[in-house]
């Protein structure tokens, strides 16, 4: 479903004018701005398979820290591979990371463990790893990166679509100021957020277990 699918979805509920963009009109403009905040909220709620993805990084001698392309700053990861030493990488706090560099001596090695820091100029997330590479070695990163905000009639959204358009319609209502017509559309978009995720939870049953309240 598209942008304007959406958005035309929602207007259809809240008995106004389907539009030919998002764009049209104010309310449209307003509504498709809802869009995309029930759009995240949804994305934050769950580790969603539609936004699972992998990333990689390939050291070289002396180089600690890393920009993951295309990771943006909302990423969340998984799990983390060192491939080529067939390592599980496993994440530490800023704290430790600075105690290992402050060594007089920090070791050099296969990297073992990684740690944030630091965003890149063009908006990617930065991490260290440790030990520091003392040369090639290929990581890769099992990840979710949430989409970036809708913005084209065409834009395709990859989370449940039924789930934004209730969350959408909570939000319209409220912004109208009906409340008792509100509590009624926020207990139907939570009930389906939950509905979806426990479906996607059962395939997952490793992970972490969700409240929707």
């Amino acid at each position: 479903m598209n942008y304007l699918d959406i958005v035309n979805s929602v207007l259809r509920r809240l008995r106004e004018n389907e539009v030919s963009s998002v764009q049209e009109t104010p309310y449209s403009r307003l509504i498709g701005d809802l869009v995309n905040v029930v759009k995240r909220e949804v994305e934050d709620t769950w580790d969603w398979s539609v936004l699972r993805t992998t990333l990689t990084a390939v050291t070289t001698n002396t180089l600690f820290n890393y920009e993951l392309q295309g990771s943006t700053t909302r990423i969340r990861i998984l799990d983390m591979f060192n491939d080529t030493d067939n390592i599980i990488m496993q994440q530490r706090s800023t704290k430790w990371f600075d105690r290992q560099f402050l060594l007089s001596n920090p070791e050099s090695g296969s990297p073992y463990y990684y740690n944030f820091n630091g965003v890149s100029p063009d908006g990617d997330t930065q991490v260290d790893f440790y030990p520091i590479p003392d040369g090639v070695y290929n990581l890769r990163i099992n990840c979710i990166i949430p989409q970036a905000k809708l913005s084209l009639n065409t834009d395709k959204i990859l989370v449940p679509a039924d789930v934004v358009i209730e969350g959408t319609i909570s939000r319209a209502i409220s912004e109208r100021g009906d409340d008792g017509g509100n509590v009624e559309h926020e207990m139907r978009y939570r009930s389906m957020l939950a509905d979806y995720i426990a479906i996607e939870s059962g395939q997952r049953m490793d992970e972490i277990t969700w409240s929707p309240y």
